[in-house]
């Protein structure tokens, strides 16, 4: 693996005191400055509201004292992969931490994250907000944090109030709330999360609807088939499979009752999996036989009648309630029992693979694998059950004196290998 795994290239760490900047660049292999980069690990997450960074630093210059740092401070990052594809994130000291001294150098790890990571801790959302939630996702990202979005247009509108909560919150809570707009993409289920491009608000259907964006083998040999993009290099599967915890939160059948104080009654809507259409990474969506069929999982919700009309005065809010007072403002059976499934079936099958450094991957990217059948044969074919499309939920670009590298976290909710 290690003439595959070549060395990047660091082109530029400049991290910026309050006493001057300090440049700590170059080639990890060059271990003859005062300060070495010794191990850089940048993540990525789907799950994640923002990017971090991780650097290993052996230095004998004191720079914790000399710049100083004590957090806070903007790096100013510029990576390399060994195809001379680069990573540009600009982040903040978050910890220094695991400090080992002596006489002669230092040792440390040093935390970074993107600058909304400290600026949501400075900010609140109070005001009210009205139609879609695309639209209120982006408002507040600009106004609050001061920062761009991709949105994927969704499709209801629901009015609300932020109620100081922060803004990366806000925003995240309002993912599960959403269904897109785009024709095909139906399925309620949003994720909110960073990646080097900036800040994403994308629905599930959505990412799954993206052409993939490599193709990868796993061969046990030094050589690729021409098709391919690249070997994977390391590969396990997390085969655990857990039918009641499935059950318990409803993954394959769940059922929401709902109270309208209007008019004291209760509604119910039932969600299974197999009576609706998804966008999946594989062929066969998971099914469960003989246990899968009755709701297993039972929520109950109060519905939002009269609350929060359209309107900008009061008086029009009072003419928008008495033209449909039944109407909820927020259709939650609509959505909430869609986005419970969606999430729990997303990571039902998780993969995760190494490969040779490719700096161009982002989370929320679509790759195809292609893995061998577990056999004792040496001519054994394809696992068409495992191999496929996944999303990548999870990854993390590594950069060490020696050799770089990309670690991928894989998910899809489907098993069965389409055609690339």
């Amino acid at each position: 693996m290690a003439s595959i795994l070549r060395p990047g290239n660091i082109r530029d760490f400049t991290i910026h005191g309050k006493k001057g900047s300090q440049d700590l660049s170059g080639n990890l292999s060059e271990h003859d400055s005062k300060s070495t980069l010794a191990d850089i690990r940048y993540y990525e997450n789907v799950l994640s509201n923002v990017i971090t960074l991780t650097v290993g630093v052996k230095e004998t210059d004191d720079l914790l004292d000399k710049l100083p740092i004590r957090g806070g401070e903007k790096v100013d990052i510029v990576l390399e992969d060994y195809n001379g594809k680069k990573l540009k994130p600009t982040l903040y000291v978050n910890k220094v931490r695991n400090v080992v001294s002596d006489s002669l150098e230092n040792n440390y790890f040093i935390d970074l994250a993107s600058e909304q990571y400290f600026k949501n801790d400075l900010s609140r959302v109070v005001a009210r907000y009205d139609g879609k939630i695309s639209d209120s996702v982006t408002k507040i990202m600009k106004d609050k944090l001061d920062a761009d979005v991709d949105v994927d247009e969704t499709l209801i509108n629901y009015n609300f109030i932020g109620n100081n909560r922060k803004p990366l919150y806000v925003c995240t809570w309002l993912a599960a709330k959403s269904i897109p707009a785009k024709p095909g993409e139906g399925t309620a289920g949003y994720l909110f999360f960073e990646t080097q491009d900036g800040f994403q608000f994308k629905s599930i259907d959505g990412l799954f609807s993206q052409k993939p964006k490599r193709n990868y083998v796993l061969t046990n040999t030094p050589f690729k088939p021409n098709e391919y993009d690249g070997q994977v290099l390391k590969y396990s599967v997390d085969r655990d499979i857990n039918l009641q915890n499935n059950l318990a939160v409803g993954a394959y059948s769940n059922r929401s009752i709902y109270f309208n104080f209007y008019d004291y009654e209760f509604n119910d809507q039932e969600f299974d999996v197999k009576n609706e259409v998804i966008k999946t990474g594989g062929k066969n969506s998971i099914h469960v036989e003989n246990f899968g069929d009755e709701p297993s999982r039972i929520m109950t919700r109060i519905l939002d009648i009269g609350t929060l009309p359209a309107g900008k005065t009061p008086k029009d809010e009072l003419e928008t309630w008495k033209s449909d007072p039944t109407n909820p403002t927020y259709n939650a059976p609509k959505t909430m029992v869609q986005s419970v499934m969606r999430y729990n079936q997303l990571f039902t099958i998780k993969i995760n693979i190494t490969i040779a450094a490719d700096f161009t991957l982002k989370a929320g990217d679509l790759v195809h694998c292609d893995f061998p059948e577990v056999s004792t044969s040496k001519s054994s074919g394809l696992n068409k059950e495992s191999s496929g499309i996944y999303m990548i939920s999870s990854l993390c670009h590594r950069l060490t004196s020696d050799q770089s590298s990309t670690t991928l976290t894989l998910v899809r909710e489907s098993f069965g290998r389409e055609p690339f």
